[in-house]
């Protein structure tokens, strides 16, 4: 790399850098408060919720990498541009094709720090997070002792402690079990407590009612009890998570063995295609967001306006190639055998990047497209 190469490539890594860290800042923070009301309100501590959130910043990541390299290269490439630095190049003998090499370069690195998240670091973090949101789903002490706050562990189940003894004795409990609507039950008790029985967990309720309404002629079926037991445990066996999915899957199960990560998981032969070429074409999304803010911005004559066309253009041209991927997915999730249209939206960006750096070293391909969609003035009869 020559000394300009490696100057450009310099402006690109720090504006990566920057852009990077407040994208991924504004992202982290946006989903942190909303894990933080839900974690924190279920009364878990705060050393769950770092970690939690430490396993959602891959994922976070993944999304900001493209987005940063692309504002990178557009504000690099336009301020080399409007402090003349690539005209001065040009001069020298620098061509366009000469001149993305740095761009290229920037795109291959940002494809490889997408590459480590997208097979390694996000299916591990993401497999671990549901891990433990199932460890945290299933803690019902955390869940239920919350005094003086109706809680509703799952559908149809609201929960009510109105104090809590230091000796862990639960006071004024009310317990309301909808999900069946032919019986709806409701119980309450002057004194409960939560005992551990061969793994599940039992509430114990002590000097208390039990409330049965019928449908049939809206009966009301009341029953006291002097002690009871109810198994709490099944009230959260809705809230576990499927940790088994192809998403959480290595890349070299869904390359080597992808008929027992079926099995496993259970997904469709597209489900197991799409994941694991969407990984490879999302690195390659990088390169050419790389690549299209430089080349958009390399074609044109100098204006003291700015080059905002180009930006513009760069911007929707990228919009364009993103919905080429949206739609190229849906054909892929539904056959396996179209998994080639995966790395059709990187194909076109190459193809894109290949004519705008034509124009940008053949000006007068510009000029004559214009000359001919311009027509020409009709010559004045003579009087």
């Amino acid at each position: 790399m020559t000394k300009f190469d490696r100057y450009m490539l310099s402006q690109f890594m720090v504006l990566f850098g920057f852009f990077a860290l407040v994208l991924v800042s504004i992202f982290w923070i946006n989903k942190a408060v909303r894990m933080f009301d839900r974690l924190i309100g279920d009364g878990q501590t705060a050393w769950i919720f770092l970690e939690f959130t430490a396993l959602t910043l891959p994922a976070v990541i993944g999304v900001v990498l493209p987005i940063a390299a692309f504002a990178a290269s557009v504000y690099v490439t336009n301020r080399l541009s409007t402090e003349s630095e690539l005209t001065v190049m040009q001069a020298t003998g620098y061509s366009p094709w000469r001149l993305i090499r740095p761009a290229l370069i920037f795109g291959l690195i940002v494809a490889a720090m997408m590459s480590m998240l997208t097979h390694v670091l996000i299916p591990a973090s993401q497999s671990q997070l549901n891990l433990r949101q199932v460890e945290i789903s299933q803690n019902v002490t955390a869940k239920l002792l919350t005094e003086g706050e109706f809680l509703h562990p799952s559908p149809g189940v609201t929960f009510y402690i109105r104090d809590i003894t230091p000796e862990g004795e639960l006071r004024n409990v009310f317990m309301s079990d909808r999900r069946s609507r032919e019986s709806p039950v409701t119980y309450t008790s002057k004194r409960a407590y939560l005992v551990q029985d061969g793994g599940a967990t039992q509430l114990v309720m002590v000097d208390g009612l039990s409330q049965n309404l019928r449908p049939e002629g809206n009966r009301l079926f009341t029953t006291h009890f002097d002690d009871f037991s109810y198994d709490i445990s099944r009230m959260l066996v809705g809230s576990r998570l499927n940790v088994e999915t192809v998403a959480y899957t290595q890349t070299h199960d869904l390359i080597m063995r992808p008929d027992t990560v079926a099995k496993r998981t259970g997904a469709s032969d597209g489900e197991i295609a799409f994941e694991l070429h969407n990984r490879f074409a999302q690195a390659l999304m990088c390169v050419m967001a790389s690549v299209i803010g430089f080349a958009t911005l390399m074609i044109g004559a100098y204006s003291r306006f700015g080059v905002w066309r180009q930006i513009v253009l760069a911007f929707f041209l990228l919009v364009a190639i993103k919905l080429v991927e949206g739609a190229v997915s849906g054909s892929v999730l539904g056959n396996a055998i179209l998994w080639p249209l995966m790395y059709l939206p990187a194909l076109i960006g190459g193809l894109l990047t290949a004519g705008m750096l034509s124009i940008s070293a053949n000006p007068s391909l510009l000029r004559l497209w214009r000359t001919r969609k311009t027509p020409a003035p009709e010559p004045e009869r003579a009087a």
